[in-house]
């Protein structure tokens, strides 16, 4: 299977299907295909995977795409602002993400739930008591806001990283938080109260900017709604 990702931080990967080859993506992700290329949509592994798939931000159905009469192609896109990057899955290499990262993968890649080990992790993380884990064998896709920061930690080697810029990193890493310390650095440093802790083996990717600093920063310039004289809306840009 050949791709090709295009684009700085609005990118874009198209994927060139062979006959026989079959790549499925979250419904509403591609942005065109070929005439020659067939769409169907399907609850992939049933009805309880595809809560699972709820249970981690993605849509319940999938849509799946394959090349009829020829080499085909479809392309895929995030919802934000951000980089898409494949990510090599093997059955000894499984890969963990953050909610939403999923784009598209081929089919012999699958997409279940990850839960976290830590209830510290669970719920100060950033990134909430379930994940994404990616398993089987062939390509996907990841998507995350910003640009990526890649990091290949070794045995014991340990990257703390401000909450909520974790993309994704391999199943090897241990994934844990820690509290910042010194109570004027918690309250006034403007990091937070936690920090991510990733404890190597295993390779790691960041984000330059998330989705919730995204909005967070796009928010004073949202048009707002205000009650008007009358009990009507009045909206000031």
């Amino acid at each position: 299977m050949k791709y090709k990702i295009t684009g700085d931080n609005l990118q874009i990967v198209t994927i060139e299907l062979e006959p026989g080859e079959k790549v499925y993506g979250e419904a509403g992700s591609m942005v065109y295909m070929s005439g020659n290329i067939n769409m169907e949509a399907k609850a992939r592994g049933g009805f309880l995977e595809a809560l699972k798939r709820k249970a981690v931000g993605e849509t319940f159905f999938m849509t799946e795409f394959s090349s009829v009469g020829g080499t085909g192609l479809v392309a895929f896109a995030g919802n934000a602002p951000g980089t898409i990057k494949p990510i090599e899955i093997s059955p000894d290499k499984e890969f963990i993400a953050q909610k939403d990262a999923f784009l598209c993968a081929q089919d012999s890649v699958n997409i279940d739930i990850a839960f976290q080990r830590r209830l510290g992790a669970a719920f100060f993380g950033g990134e909430g008591f379930i994940l994404e884990r990616l398993y089987g064998e062939g390509l996907a896709f990841i998507h995350a806001c910003g640009d990526f920061v890649e990091f290949d930690l070794k045995e014991d080697q340990i990257l703390k990283v401000d909450t909520g810029s974790v993309v994704g990193w391999d199943s090897t890493v241990t994934f844990d938080i820690e509290r910042v310390k010194g109570i004027k650095t918690m309250f006034f440093g403007g990091e937070g109260i936690f920090l991510t802790t990733l404890k190597g083996p295993g390779k790691v990717i960041l984000q330059s900017m998330s989705l919730a600093n995204l909005a967070s920063a796009l928010a004073p310039f949202l048009p707002r709604q205000t009650s008007g004289s009358r009990g009507g809306i009045t909206i000031k840009i």
